[in-house]
């Protein structure tokens, strides 16, 4: 996180080159701030160039539009900072799938789900990771079947794993083309929320959802 000192050093460095006619800083200035963006290396080194323009450089080389905002955001991310010190904080879920049959498990992720293999573990393998985007998923191999004979008639909409998306719909779009089954197409949910839902090979019903309708 940029500390608000060195910030303002930053921008009294742009104001010296400047002054000085250091040509490298002729680029900066005409690629962040757009009234100079017209003008040749000269041009900009010629001109009129304060301090002020020269924090405003340094903001929108942040992503913040001007020097206030960006000095209220270094504050507020330092506060929260500052407030979760010591805190655990979870990162990220990784839920684990049982599969009876590994090779054929994965090539369904892989080839079917546009998942991507980070991990393979064991000869023959008995656990994997498989990926898309942020998405992961554990595979653990048992042996003989994942679920009993009466599980999904008991329990007919029983979720293995939720992948979260910006939009259910795109992908949804994509695993028909791709000739997936599904236990359930897309829908919109009463919250909102479009969702659908894969079975693997194994039964495990994987619900991919996201996106207001």
């Amino acid at each position: 996180m940029p500390n608000i000192e060195n910030l303002r050093k930053q921008a009294k460095l742009f104001l010296r080159w400047h002054r000085d006619g250091y040509f490298p800083v002729a680029a900066q200035i005409r690629r962040f701030l757009a009234r100079y963006r017209d003008l040749s290396d000269r041009e900009v080194l010629g001109a009129d160039f304060k301090l002020s323009d020269a924090q405003e450089l340094v903001a929108r080389k942040h992503d913040f539009e001007s020097w206030p905002t960006l000095i209220k955001g270094i504050e507020a991310m330092t506060a929260t900072a500052a407030s979760s010190a010591g805190t655990p904080r979870i990162m990220a879920a990784e839920p684990q799938l049982f599969v009876s049959d590994m090779e054929l498990a994965r090539r369904f992720y892989v080839e079917k789900l546009g998942f991507k293999i980070r991990f393979s573990y064991g000869k023959p393998p008995f656990y994997a990771q498989v990926y898309r985007d942020l998405g992961r998923l554990n595979l653990r191999k048992v042996g003989g079947p994942v679920f009993g004979r009466d599980f999904r008639a008991r329990e007919q909409d029983a979720l293995s794993a939720t992948l979260v998306l910006d939009d259910a719909k795109p992908l949804f779009l994509e695993f028909q083309k791709a000739k997936v089954t599904f236990h359930r197409t897309l829908k919109t949910e009463p919250w909102g929320a479009r969702s659908f839902i894969v079975q693997d090979p194994d039964g495990n019903l994987i619900c991919f959802s996201g996106g207001a309708s």
